[in-house]
């Protein structure tokens, strides 16, 4: 149970450094250029990154549910965890990742600066939701590892 509650908290904590990165490293810049973030033209390509995350920290995450289901001080953090994630998730796959996709896939001329500056803004709003995961995740790991 350890190892697979520890696992998904570093993958939860990944997730949240790839927000970062991308809030302080790629968002300040993309909206005037935003060849930065289209593959097709030698941008960055940040479904690589996203998709493998997600996905490592989804199937992790329902591993340690399942082996930790027996134990409240470990189980209930991570169904708010997973609760977090799930709202975070839901949200991007109606809001976020739809114009993400349009923007990579646009002409870098025709991209309007004025809506790629409110997308970075508001996908802003998603980080309190990675914290939540996180500190969830953190939280479940101090118990199982007092669980020993």
């Amino acid at each position: 149970m350890l190892i697979a509650v520890a696992l998904a908290a570093a993958f939860a904590l990944a997730s949240v450094g790839g927000g970062l990165y991308e809030f302080l490293v790629v968002d300040p810049f993309w909206p005037k250029r935003p060849d930065l973030i289209q593959p097709a033209r030698g941008g960055i390509s940040r479904k690589r990154f996203w998709i493998s995350i997600h996905v490592a920290f989804e199937v992790t995450l329902i591993v340690a549910l399942v082996f930790a289901w027996s134990q409240p001080a470990v189980r209930d953090p991570l169904l708010v965890a997973l609760a977090s994630h799930a709202i975070m998730r839901i949200w991007s796959g109606f809001d976020f990742i739809p114009k993400a996709l349009a923007f990579e896939k646009a002409d870098p001329a025709a991209v309007s600066e004025s809506k790629a500056v409110a997308w970075t803004r508001r996908s802003r709003l998603r980080l309190p939701l990675d914290l939540i995961t996180c500190g969830g995740m953190l939280t479940a790991f101090v118990a199982a590892a007092r669980l020993g």
